[in-house]
């Protein structure tokens, strides 16, 4: 299953490579239908669940009871008040949801290629995103798309003529203050394009824009849900 990661460390825009992930595979057909809400709390705790097992070598939680319908998904993990990323990885191949969580939960922990392995000290610091993907388009250029309403998937050539992808959830450009220009050129950066950014090339991308439900929960919720008795 390919992964492709989302979030960005805080960084000022510039011509310099940003250290950031950079990976994509292919957008499937999402199954997203009109007036259903699929992102649930639930995604969050059983994330949480399935990471907790995995640092402490407990057998894994059993399947949990939300939807279990195909679609693209990324899990996140932050740590502290800061809100400090710690961890991004998704698929853009639509994926059965409980079989999807469980394995990005812990890719996203552990194999972050910016990060070394989220600790078992760290856990109790942590906040967790689960964003799954909805509504692919195919945008007419690379400025058809609205700053923190999609998210976007850029495909180009790089300067020796190879083929690259790199992706944003929606909340990056917003959390990074970025406007629609300076998102694509950071993209592009992400995505290994070393070259001067020109419009020429900036018009030669294929965008494709997505929407995204996203839950997010804290270490402080997850124990409460637990202590609840709502695991």
């Amino acid at each position: 299953m390919a992964a492709s990661c989302c979030g960005v460390k805080k960084q000022k825009l510039n011509n310099s490579m940003p250290s950031i992930c950079c990976n994509g595979s292919t957008v499937h057909p999402n199954h997203y239908r009109n007036g259903y809400t699929v992102a649930c709390t639930d995604m969050c705790y059983f994330c949480f669940d399935v990471l907790h097992s995995h640092l402490y070598s407990y057998d894994p939680p059993k399947m949990p009871s939300f939807t279990n319908d195909p679609y693209p998904l990324f899990v996140t993990w932050k740590m502290g008040r800061d809100r400090r990323l710690r961890g991004c990885i998704g698929t853009f191949s639509a994926t059965g949801l409980h079989n999807g969580l469980r394995e990005y939960a812990v890719t996203s922990a552990m194999k972050d290629s910016r990060f070394p392995p989220i600790t078992k000290e760290e856990f109790l610091k942590l906040h967790c995103s689960v964003s799954i993907l909805t509504h692919f388009e195919e945008a007419n250029d690379y400025l058809d798309w609205e700053v923190g309403s999609h998210g976007i998937r850029i495909e180009f050539v790089n300067e020796k003529g190879h083929k690259k992808t790199a992706t944003y959830l929606p909340e990056v450009a917003v959390e990074q203050n970025w406007d629609r220009i300076q998102t694509i050129d950071s993209l592009l950066r992400k995505g290994g394009y070393k070259g001067p950014i020109s419009n020429e090339v900036r018009r030669n991308i294929r965008l494709t824009r997505y929407r995204s439900e996203k839950i997010t929960i804290s270490y402080t919720d997850y124990v409460a849900q637990k202590q609840n008795g709502h695991a």
